[in-house]
C-alpha cells in the first residue's frame, strides 16, 4: 500500500510495553503509526530502538492533560502525516494508597492522566471522524476499573470512567461509521510488573485461572481487531483480557 494511503493511527503512552506492542502490532498490519510522548529523551531512544528493529515509527510530543497541546499535537500530525483514523487511548499511570491517606494531588494526577486525556484527546479528532465517515477509538482501561482494587481509589474510578465514556460516545457517533470500544486487560508482563518482587508476582500469578501474566501482543492483537474495518458492527464494547481474573 502505498504509504500515503495508509491510515493513520495514534497511540497515546506509546513508549511504555503495552504502547510499544501496540505501535509494532499496528505497524505490520500496514498503519501509519504515530507515538505520543511527553519526555524526548526516552523518545528518541524509543524510536531507534524500534527502528533498528524494523518499525518506523513517527513520534509527536505532547501532553494529553492539556486541551491545548493536544489540539496542537494533532494539528502537527494532520499537516505532516495526515488524518487520525485510529485513536488508542493508552496513556496512564498509577498513584497507590488507601483512601483515607489518598493526596488531592494523587487523585488528580490520575484522573487527568487516565480519563481527562480520553477526552482531549477524542475531542480534538471526533469530528474529523464524523466528517470522514470513518473512526476507530480504543480506550485501554484495567481490570481494577471492573472490580475495584484495594489502594487505587483513583486509578479504578479513572479506568471505569473510561467505560463510561466509551458507551455514550458510541453511541452518538455510530451512525457516522464509527466505533468507539474499551479494552481492559489483567495483569500483563510489562516491565513495571516484572519489576516486582517474584514472591508478589508469584501471589498475582496465583490467582489467574490460566496460570500466567499476560502478553503485550495478546492484548495489541486486540487492539489491531478493534481497529479493523472488518469490525465495524463492534461498538461500546468492554473487552476483558484477564485469564480470567475476574469474570463476570
Amino acid at each position: 500500500m502505498d504509504q500515503n494511503n495508509k491510515r493513520v493511527a495514534l497511540i497515546t503512552g506509546a513508549t511504555g510495553g503495552l504502547g510499544t506492542a501496540m505501535c509494532k502490532e499496528l505497524f505490520q498490519d500496514g498503519y501509519h503509526v504515530v507515538g505520543n510522548y511527553r519526555n524526548k529523551a526516552k523518545a528518541d531512544e524509543w524510536q531507534q530502538k524500534l527502528k533498528d528493529e524494523g518499525f518506523d515509527i513517527d513520534m509527536v510530543e505532547g501532553d494529553v492533560c492539556n486541551f491545548e497541546a493536544v489540539g496542537n499535537m494533532i494539528k502537527e500530525i494532520e499537516s505532516r502525516i495526515g488524518n487520525v483514523d485510529i485513536l488508542v487511548n493508552n496513556a496512564g499511570i498509577t498513584r497507590d494508597g488507601r483512601f483515607a491517606k489518598m493526596s488531592p494531588d494523587d487523585w488528580h494526577a490520575v484522573i487527568e492522566t487516565n480519563l481527562t486525556s480520553v477526552f482531549n484527546c477524542t475531542r480534538h479528532v471526533i469530528n474529523g471522524m464524523i466528517e470522514r465517515n470513518f473512526g476507530r477509538v480504543i480506550n485501554i482501561s484495567s481490570v481494577n476499573g471492573q472490580r475495584g482494587q484495594f489502594g487505587q481509589a483513583n486509578y479504578s474510578a479513572a479506568k471505569a470512567g473510561m467505560h463510561g465514556f466509551t458507551k455514550t460516545l458510541a453511541m452518538e457517533v455510530a451512525k457516522y461509521g464509527i466505533t468507539v470500544n474499551t479494552i481492559s486487560p489483567g495483569y500483563i508482563a510489562t516491565d513495571m510488573v516484572m519489576a516486582v518482587p517474584e514472591k508478589v508476582r508469584d501471589q498475582i500469578v496465583a490467582q489467574i485461572p490460566v496460570g500466567r501474566l499476560g502478553g503485550t501482543q495478546e492484548v495489541a492483537h486486540l487492539v489491531s481487531f478493534l481497529a479493523s474495518d472488518a469490525t465495524s458492527f463492534i461498538t461500546g464494547a468492554n473487552y476483558s483480557i484477564n485469564g480470567g481474573q475476574h469474570v463476570y
